[in-house]
C-alpha cells in the first residue's frame, strides 16, 4: 500500500558532486587521466582572506597626490654585476614559445617593457620577437634543456634555474604534439607533431651541493653580469629557500599552487602544493634566519590578480610578484568576445583551460598560423602595459593609505585576517584581535 508521505528531496553529494561523478564516468570510458592548463581551481586561503589597517590617529596616511610613493625594485644584488633595475614590482613569469604562439611573446615583451619591468622565456628556449622587444629578459634554465644555448644565456639580462613550478611541483610539464610545428621543433630539437613531456629535475645535479657547482659555471659563462634566479614550487618553501641561498641564489622565486602551467595532469594541479598563501611567511622566515632578507630577493607568484594581491604579498616579506595566468588575459585570452568558439571546443571563455590543445580561438595559447595572426602583438602589448599601470597604482594607492612613501616599507602590522586559516599562513592577527594562530 503506497505511502502518503511525501519523499524527501533527493540530496547530492559534498564528497560525489557532479564534476567528480564526470571525472569517474571519464576515466572508466577512455582509461586516460585528464590533462589541463590553468591552475588549482579549488578553493584555498588566499590573498582575499586578508585585509589592510589603513592609517587613523595611529598611523599617517600620505597625501595622494602631492606625497611620492616609490614602486621600483632592484633584483640580484647579492652577486651579480648587473642586477635587474625594474621601475614596478611586478613582472611577467616564465611562460615558453611552443605554449604560446609568437605572437603572444612578442605582446609580452612589448607590455612589460612599455611598464618598464622584465619578462621571462619560459621552456623552448629565446625567439627574436621577445628578446626584441624585451629591454630586461630572464632567461629559463629548465630540466628538459629545450632550446637552451650560452649565446641566448649570455643574450638575456638575468637567469633563472627552474627547480620546480607550483602547479606541479615534483613534475615536468607537457606540450603536445599538435603544438610542435616545424618551428617549436627546430628549437627544441624535437621530431615535429610529437607529444613531448618534459623532465621534472635537472640532468647534471642532484641537490643543492651541485646546484652550488651549476650556478658557479652560469655565472662565469655570463662574465658573473647576470643575477642568478631559483625557482621553486610552493611545497617545502622554507627549506627550499635556505638550500637555495646555501647554493648561492641571488633571487629566489617562490611559486604558490594557485600558478598556472601550460598542460599537466589535473590530479597533480589540485591535489600537490601549497596555496600561495602559505608559502611566503616561511620562506621570509628562513631568510631572515639566515640575515639574507632584503638582500636575497623574494619575488612570488600564483593567483596574482590585482594590486591589492601585489601589497599583501610585499607587505608579508615579498620584493616582488610575477604574473603568468593573469598576464594573458590582460592579452586577450579567455575573452567573452570569443565565447563562440570556446562553446565549439566544449568550454566557456571564463573557465577555458584547454590551452594544451592548441586551439585558442584568441591566437594566445596555439601554434596554428591562421589563429595566432588573430592576435595583435601592438594591441596586446598595450593592454598588457595599461593592466599592469593599474595594478602599479592600486598596490601604490593601499601603500599610501598605510602611511608609506615605497611599497616595500609594507610590513605585516599592517594587515590583519579574516579566517584563521588565513592568520595563521600570514602570520598576522585574526581580525579584531590580538591572536596569531599557533603562536603563544
Amino acid at each position: 500500500m503506497a505511502s502518503d508521505t511525501p519523499r524527501t528531496t533527493p540530496r547530492a553529494s559534498a564528497t560525489f558532486d557532479a564534476y567528480t561523478l564526470s571525472e569517474i564516468r571519464r576515466a572508466a570510458s577512455t582509461g586516460i587521466y585528464d590533462i589541463r592548463g590553468g591552475g588549482a581551481k579549488r578553493k584555498v586561503p588566499h590573498f582575499d582572506d586578508l585585509l589592510f589597517l589603513g592609517a587613523s590617529m595611529s598611523r599617517y596616511p600620505l597625501e595622494g597626490y602631492r606625497e611620492t610613493c616609490g614602486t621600483d625594485v632592484l633584483l640580484g644584488t647579492r652577486f651579480a654585476k648587473k642586477p635587474l633595475q625594474l621601475k614596478i614590482p611586478i613582472t611577467i613569469a616564465g611562460m615558453s614559445f611552443g605554449s604560446l604562439s609568437a605572437q603572444a611573446k612578442e605582446a609580452l615583451g612589448r607590455g612589460a617593457n612599455t611598464a618598464g619591468t622584465s619578462t621571462t622565456t619560459g621552456d623552448g628556449g629565446m625567439t627574436p620577437e621577445e628578446r626584441g622587444h624585451s629591454e630586461l629578459l630572464v632567461y629559463q634554465y629548465l630540466p628538459s634543456r629545450y632550446g637552451m644555448n650560452p649565446d641566448d644565456l649570455r643574450k638575456a639580462d638575468a637567469i633563472e634555474v627552474v627547480v620546480g613550478q607550483g602547479a606541479k611541483p615534483g613534475g615536468g610539464g607537457m606540450l603536445l604534439g599538435q603544438k610542435i610545428s616545424d618551428r617549436v621543433a627546430q628549437m627544441r630539437s624535437l621530431p615535429k607533431g610529437i607529444d613531448q613531456r618534459s623532465a621534472c629535475r635537472h640532468p647534471d645535479w642532484t641537490g643543492p651541493d651541485d646546484l652550488e657547482i651549476k650556478i658557479l659555471e652560469l655565472r662565469e659563462i655570463t662574465n658573473w653580469e647576470k643575477p642568478v634566479f631559483i625557482k621553486v614550487g610552493g611545497a617545502r618553501p622554507y627549506y627550499d629557500t635556505a638550500l637555495s641561498v646555501k647554493a648561492g641564489a641571488d633571487v629566489i622565486v617562490l611559486d604558490g599552487m594557485q600558478g598556472g602551467t601550460a598542460a599537466t595532469q589535473e590530479v597533480f594541479i589540485e591535489n600537490v602544493g601549497q596555496p600561495t598563501l602559505a608559502c611566503i611567511r616561511p620562506a621570509v622566515q628562513a631568510l631572515q634566519e639566515l640575515g639574507m632578507h632584503r638582500k636575497v630577493q623574494l619575488v612570488v607568484s600564483g593567483g596574482i590578480r590585482n594590486g591589492a594581491d601585489v601589497a599583501k604579498a610585499l607587505a608579508l616579506g615579498a620584493d616582488a610578484v610575477s604574473i603568468g595566468s593573469a598576464a594573458l588575459v590582460a592579452l586577450g585570452d579567455n575573452d567573452p568576445h570569443w565565447e563562440e568558439e570556446y562553446q565549439k571546443l566544449g568550454s566557456t571563455a571564463g573557465s577555458y583551460d584547454d590551452w594544451h590543445e592548441g586551439q585558442d580561438p584568441a591566437g594566445i595559447t596555439t601554434q596554428i598560423p591562421e589563429l595566432a595572426a588573430r592576435l595583435d602583438p601592438e594591441v596586446a602589448g598595450r593592454r598588457l602595459s595599461n593592466y599592469l599601470k593599474v595594478m602599479t597604482l592600486e598596490a601604490q594607492t593601499i601603500a599610501r593609505a598605510c602611511g608609506k612613501s615605497h611599497v616595500h616599507n609594507l610590513e605585516p602590522d599592517d594587515l590583519c585576517a579574516l579566517t584563521v586559516e588565513a592568520a595563521a599562513m600570514a602570520g598576522v592577527p585574526l581580525a579584531g584581535t590580538s591572536w596569531v594562530p599557533g603562536q603563544s
